[in-house]
């Protein structure tokens, strides 16, 4: 997280003044005899690029540069500002945040908001805490909100922002994960915290996202989350929220910071994990921590060190910037230097190819790597990459594998001119930040194909289970799946699969396992998974259960489609498009040589509902879900179609005097509209 920061400092320092301008550009914090230009360029240059960093993080949720780059430059500049005595006007060591800036409505903190002081030394921090009792917790890596609760209703949510303004996201907070509805309690109460994203839903929402806007890690996409306007968005994506701070509750006299947190956690907040400490466990307890980062669902960058007595914490002020009663400790990155052997273009669906710098495997934090991200263009030029050079490796929040330096420079990698996937030329685009990223120029390259490859393995087509989206693209960029029936052909390329990073002989035999299973499928799970425009799993059930036979199904006329109930002249046309491609029904037809076809299940025909076609709407009570009561029409012979016709039987619906569309259908062509209670009585007949 992008912090500022002043050397840390003793709970027992006494106040100091903030420094005050005294000329248009430049502040004098100790006026020098003289003044090195050079050095003041430089903080000028280090200024424009640690603003541009925080405003891109803070106002757009994109990060261009890592924490370990922004630090040092950081740390850069506050070494200047000491060597010269001047700090320029607006010096980012003098602020906290940047300017927000969306439609989302402004609303100025009643107190600033600061950034604690930091340290990566365990030397330093015991002797910060000194003989005090501290808390100490995880510093979670996500967005710091501001919760106001009266007479126990959330009132207000707003975002951290510049530490002064931030933005009222209280629509959006009312459906994060943390946050309770209702607390039993009667007054005003302030609580702080973080939001965030577990990494599984990280990678769930990102492989959703359009490539060229996939977010880098989970935090930025939890920031751009919190901050969309659509709260829908928010709760969709499973945003946690965990207290760490209670500012304020009417009457509430507790004045142990653990004692808060935990009277907090008993009025229903999520609330941050922390242990009591002082000087004599305090390495201990850190090292427990660090122990637990692999086991760690949600993202931190560190640890946070409060003083316990709130109230002696309190009476000792803030720096300009920074408040005395607590301390971020951060890890010290464990670093390895490897050789760098390859750089792999790796293409995505929609022909954006990724370079990821392959070299010789290092052990960092516990575990082998022999990959990492370099994200694109731009960063293969700023690192000067080349084959055989010295790369300095670590793990951002000791998880995620990154080049830290190019300790050889030699800048000789060629930026590929055609795609590793179909030979067809490629072009490097510029975003309006000056991001470059290379692109593959054909439209009709396989790697455009991966949204085909991830609906095919889906639970409800052909449900090939364990197979990510990153597991399909990276096979698609290997040149392994370039079909659907390559899928079963996996074994091929084995020996490559199993020395992938992420995979190994385990997994390989979990992945070859649902392969093989998926082949004993049904003809409707089959026709799904093909990617018929607009035949979705309940038009492909309808299709295959009015015509069983295998061989009929490609053959279909749009005027024997249009007879089934359900099928429209749209869905008609579409289907009947598709298999008069003649690649579509080579494909088809390939794939189908792989799979053993179970014949339909047998169903009642003498139940009281066979041979009628129900639509159901709204929700269900009786049945667990809406699915389970159509695989119980069918079973009973009956049919189950999405929308009303004047082939419908009944429209199943607990509501039945709603003003939806399907009801006024419904009653426009005297369709009898009955509750499940109804349903299941015509069923039993």
């Amino acid at each position: 997280m992008l912090l500022s920061r002043e050397k840390s400092q003793h709970p027992e320092s006494k106040n100091k003044q903030p420094i005050n301008s005294a000329a248009d550009f430049i502040t004098k914090a100790t006026p020098p005899k003289e003044v090195n230009m050079d050095k003041i360029n430089r903080m000028k240059e280090l200024n424009e690029l640690l603003a541009k960093a925080a405003d891109s993080y803070y106002n757009t949720g994109v990060e261009i540069m890592s924490d370990h780059e922004y630090d040092e430059l950081y740390d850069e500049l506050e070494k200047l500002e000491k060597e010269t005595g001047v700090i320029l006007n607006g010096s980012r060591t003098q602020q906290v945040g940047f300017e927000v800036a969306s439609s989302l409505t402004k609303v100025k903190h009643t107190s600033r908001m600061l950034s604690l002081d930091k340290t990566k030394s365990i030397d330093e921090l015991t002797e910060w805490l000194g003989g005090h009792e501290g808390f100490l917790s995880w510093k979670l890596d996500g967005l710091t909100l501001v919760l106001t609760f009266d007479n126990g209703t959330l009132t207000q949510a707003v975002t951290r922002g510049n530490g002064e303004t931030g933005e009222d996201i209280t629509m959006n907070a009312r459906h994060i994960i943390g946050i309770p509805a209702k607390i039993p309690f009667e007054g005003h109460l302030v609580v702080r915290g973080e939001s965030l994203m577990k990494y599984k839903d990280f990678e769930r929402v990102n492989s959703l996202i359009e490539d060229g806007s996939k977010y880098k890690n989970p935090r930025n996409l939890c920031v751009g989350t919190v901050r969309n306007l659509d709260s829908k968005v928010t709760a969709e994506r499973n945003i946690n929220f965990f207290a760490f701070n209670l500012v304020s509750a009417d009457g509430y006299e507790s004045n142990s910071f653990a004692e808060r947190i935990q009277w907090l956690n008993s009025l229903g907040f999520q609330t941050v994990y922390g242990v009591k400490v002082d000087s004599s466990v305090l390495a201990e307890k850190v090292a427990e921590f660090e122990k637990d980062i692999v086991n760690n669902e949600f993202p931190s960058d560190g640890l946070v060190l409060m003083l316990d007595d709130v109230a002696y914490g309190r009476s000792l002020g803030e720096t300009s910037h920074a408040p005395r009663n607590g301390m971020a400790f951060k890890w010290r990155d464990e670093t390895a230097d490897t050789t760098l052997r390859e750089i792999e273009w790796s293409a995505s669906r929609t022909g954006l190819l990724n370079p990821v710098a392959i070299f010789d495997p290092v052990e960092l934090e516990g575990t082998t790597v022999s990959r990492a991200s370099v994200h694109n263009v731009s960063i293969v030029k700023q690192l000067k990459l080349g084959i055989g050079d010295t790369l300095s490796i670590y793990k951002a929040n000791m998880i995620i594998p990154q080049v830290l330096e190019n300790k050889t420079g030699s800048a000789s990698a060629a930026i590929p001119e055609v795609c590793p996937i179909c030979g067809e030329k490629t072009e490097i685009k510029t975003s309006d930040d000056d991001v470059e990223t290379l692109f593959c120029t054909n439209k009709e390259c396989p790697a455009k194909h991966i949204g085909r490859f991830e609906h095919f393995v889906q639970r409800d087509a052909m449900n090939i289970v364990g197979l990510s989206t990153a597991t399909i693209e990276t096979f698609v960029s290997e040149g392994f799946v370039k079909k659907y029936s390559d899928f079963y052909h996996l074994d091929r390329f084995r020996e490559k699969i199993v020395t992938m990073e992420g995979f190994g002989e385990r997994s390989y035999q979990k992945m070859q396992e649902a392969v093989e299973a998926s082949r004993h499928t049904e003809m409707s799970r089959i026709l799904y998974a093909v990617g018929i425009p607009n035949i979705g799993r309940a038009a492909s059930r309808l299709i295959c259960a009015e015509y069983p036979d295998v061989n009929a199904i490609e053959k279909l006329t749009a005027e024997e489609l249009t007879a089934i109930d359900g099928i429209g002249e749209v869905l008609a046309n579409d289907y009947v498009k598709f298999f008069a491609n003649e690649d579509n029904l080579t494909e088809y037809h390939e794939l189908l040589t792989e799979l053993d076809i179970a014949e339909p299940e047998a169903v009642s025909e003498d139940s009281p509902i066979a041979g009628k076609t129900f639509v159901i709407t709204g929700s269900v009570n009786i049945w667990k879900n809406r699915n389970e009561l159509k695989a119980y029409i069918e079973s009973m012979g009956g049919k189950v179609s999405g929308s009303v016709s004047s082939k419908t039987s009944y429209l199943i619906n607990n509501d039945s005097q709603s003003n939806s569309t399907k009801n006024k259908t419904a009653k426009s062509l005297n369709v009898p509209i009955i509750t499940e209670e109804e349903f299941r009585e015509l069923a039993k007949g």
